[in-house]
């Protein structure tokens, strides 16, 4: 079924029926009598309650039968044992969608689970509609359809507008809607999908995509029980060019196998979310006063004035204010750059005592008159060196004469400058804010929240304008083979080899003789492991030479370290000694796989070495990834000017690295389900047109959550 197919029924009723309607609009079942009446729905509304008479008005009927015509949506407040009946007689009398309020269902243990399944396969079988159960409900706001019992809707209806709101937690998204009204920001439809039985949250989402009353879409989760389907679904709102913000509360943990090593240490279940979200050209925000922040911001902007890049103007009245907000803009990754030679000038012209350089401090009088202000808005609006403007208005808009003196001179900055933005960080009346926001501006209260909001909105920016990575066809790999053979580094390094992984030529031997004769065959200086399966960390029982140059120093080193293993771990299977050359020089990046809960394989890369876990600095991705991709993450690495040549040393071979990482990818993807993690700490990049080298590996095989964390 195609994602959001139905929901007109649900947003769009032609007629609305209630089962369970009460008289009391206090109760569940009798709030969405009294609001439809109080609200105006133009639609009919048939109460269904077994001793018929009236409902607050309304006209009831005993069973759902005796209603004169076939309703379009059917809310249910029904104990949770006569719900799946009453979607089973909807659906057969050909009702299109079902609300159900009702709780007692997965969230109350085995009994519910069923009445669940129950619902869902009515759902399946018949194509009816159903959102929750144990769900707050349904709004569209401009036509007045209301399916909710939301305690928001007893003070006020928000006022129709373009924002979107698709919320699993039912009181955050109620919540959410009462903030947008009470600063002014009209709404288009509310949804909260509770037990997802059927609707979901992307079904929410891929109708807004489609929904021309909607622009802006605020969606709240809790967990994603579809990832493919969520997704599909930010991907459509990508290609309408509709952004959506996501808070995502809990976050989950990572399986046992991915603590299994290093790679689920840097890259847990929270960090794929996040790739996943950007991945699909969405915005991901972390608290619920950003998210409304930036939905505030974006309603007032618009996706064609979004800043195209980090360099902020500050525009203050006060030198403390423009520090604090060039240290919030900073702490954001925002930039300040210095206005113009020229820009500076014509600031001084207008106010010999101001400080022109950003943040600029045009002193108090700023706001003594309105041409001031205005010109000195005009001046920085010009300079070509800034991509948004902050300006500070504190509380002025609380005194009538600097609130006429800002909305004239802001009024006039639209009309001059439509195509520019201007960010105001501002404490004020809602009915003032509410206007410079039905204007163009963004309005945010605090220092914090306004860089926020500004870096915010360059993220949303890049997210909707980023390229589409197509994963690249899974090739036809070899057979995985036993988990016994991938216990040891040699074994992991083959089968990753035969994906494509680049690795040294080494051998396995089982004497000091034979380790002596493989290093001389192969060349000095090289490098000697011992192989066990027990002994991930070959290191702490000296089970590692490195850099020995003749074949004495190989017997030596050979004999020395089979008598340290055996007196460090005498327990442990020793199945011979690895000989590999001596690599030196390039860079070292950690990669990985890890197999995140929700989304399956995850890849990630970052700086490796003994700096992995100390710098933490990675990029992850849902398996598989393009070498386009792969080469993305790698340019996102703080570390990534070690790999560019930074202070003249040589730039490193980033596409061997990157199509390293995207075979890894693959290799993951391919055996999702055999494999839990994989660690190649580290891959040496060489020189450009060099390659790179996996020197180490480990596979933990699925179901191995005993295994422990690599590391040599």
């Amino acid at each position: 079924m195609r994602l959001g197919h139905g929901l007109d029924a649900l947003f769009q009723p032609r007629s609305i029926a209630i089962l369970g309607a009460s008289t009391d609009a206090a109760k569940i079942g009798g709030r969405p009598a009294a609001f439809l009446r109080r609200y105006g729905y133009a639609g009919a509304v048939y109460p269904v309650n077994p001793r018929g008479g009236e409902v607050q008005g309304y006209p009831a009927f005993a069973a759902l039968a005796d209603v004169p015509e076939v309703p379009d949506l059917a809310i249910v407040a029904l104990a949770a044992e006569a719900v799946p009946d009453a979607i089973a007689a909807a659906a057969a009398s050909g009702v299109r969608a079902a609300v159900v309020f009702s709780s007692g269902f997965s969230e109350m243990g085995e009994a519910g689970e069923a009445l669940q399944r129950r619902i869902q396969a009515i759902a399946a079988e018949t194509g009816i509609r159903v959102l929750g159960p144990n769900c707050l409900g349904a709004v569209s706001v401009a036509d007045r359809a209301i399916a909710t019992f939301s305690v928001v809707l007893e003070t006020a209806m928000p006022a129709a507008g373009a924002l979107g709101i698709v919320s699993q937690s039912g009181n955050l998204g109620s919540y959410t809607m009462l903030l947008m009204h009470e600063r002014g920001i009209g709404v288009s439809r509310f949804m909260t999908t509770g037990n997802e039985c059927d609707v979901d949250a992307a079904d929410g989402i891929a109708f807004m995509a489609r929904d021309p009353a909607t622009s802006v879409i605020l969606c709240v989760l809790e967990t994603c029980r579809a990832p493919d389907r969520l997704m599909d679904a930010l991907a459509e709102a990508k290609a309408a060019g509709k952004p959506v913000l996501v808070l995502k509360i809990g976050a989950s943990e990572a399986g046992q196998a991915a603590a299994a090593s290093h790679t689920g240490a840097l890259a847990g279940s929270d960090a794929v979310f996040d790739a996943a979200l950007r991945r699909a050209g969405a915005h991901r925000v972390r608290s619920l006063e950003e998210l409304v922040d930036l939905g505030q911001a974006l309603v007032a902007v618009g996706t064609q004035r979004l800043p195209r890049g980090r360099r902020v103007a500050v525009l203050v009245a006060s030198g403390g204010f423009g520090v604090m907000l060039a240290d919030a803009a900073s702490s954001r990754g925002l930039t300040l750059p210095e206005p113009g030679a020229d820009t500076q000038k014509r600031i001084l012209d207008i106010v010999p005592y101001a400080s022109p350089r950003n943040p600029i401090d045009a002193t108090a009088q700023m706001g003594a008159r309105g041409e001031v202000l205005g010109e000195m808005l005009s001046v920085i609006m010009q300079d070509p060196s800034f991509d948004t403007l902050i300006l500070l208005i504190s509380a002025s808009l609380y005194l009538p004469r600097l609130r006429g003196v800002f909305m004239e001179a802001l009024t006039a900055m639209r009309q001059r400058h439509p195509d520019r933005l201007i960010a105001l960080c501002v404490h004020g009346p809602a009915d003032a804010t509410a206007e410079l926001g039905a204007i163009g501006y963004p309005c945010t209260d605090g220092v914090d929240a306004t860089c926020a909001v500004v870096a915010g909105m360059v993220a949303v920016r890049e997210r909707l304008e980023a390229p589409g990575f197509a994963p690249e066809p899974l090739p036809v790999l070899p057979p995985l083979p036993a988990p016994a053979a991938l216990a040891t580094e040699h074994g992991a390094k083959q089968a990753l080899a035969a994906a494509g992984l680049p690795v040294l030529p080494e051998r396995v031997v089982a004497t000091p003789e034979q380790a002596a004769d493989a290093a001389t065959a192969m060349g000095f200086p090289v490098v000697l492991k011992i192989v066990s399966p027990d002994l991930p960390h070959k290191t702490e029982v000296g089970g590692i030479a490195l850099g020995l140059a003749d074949a004495a120093a190989v017997r030596t080193a050979a004999h020395d370290m089979l008598a340290r293993v055996a007196a460090a771990a005498p327990q442990a299977r020793i199945d011979g000694l690895l000989v590999a050359p001596m690599v030196t020089g390039g860079t070292e990046l950690i990669l990985g796989t890890t197999t995140d809960p929700v989304f399956g394989p995850a890849v990630m890369v970052g700086l490796g070495g003994i700096h992995a876990e100390v710098f933490r600095d990675v990029a992850v991705r849902p398996a598989p990834v393009s070498t386009a991709e792969a080469e993305a993450m790698l340019r996102g690495l703080k570390c990534f000017p070690l790999l560019d040549g930074a202070r003249g040393l040589p730039k490193a071979d980033l596409a061997a690295a990157a199509q390293a990482v995207a075979a890894l990818s693959r290799f993951a993807a391919a055996h999702a389900g055999a494999v839990a993690s994989i660690d190649i700490n580290p891959l040496l990049v060489r020189r450009a047109g060099e390659g790179a080298v996996a020197l180490d590996a480990l596979i933990v095989p699925a179901g191995n959550a005993g295994a422990a964390s690599h590391g040599s």
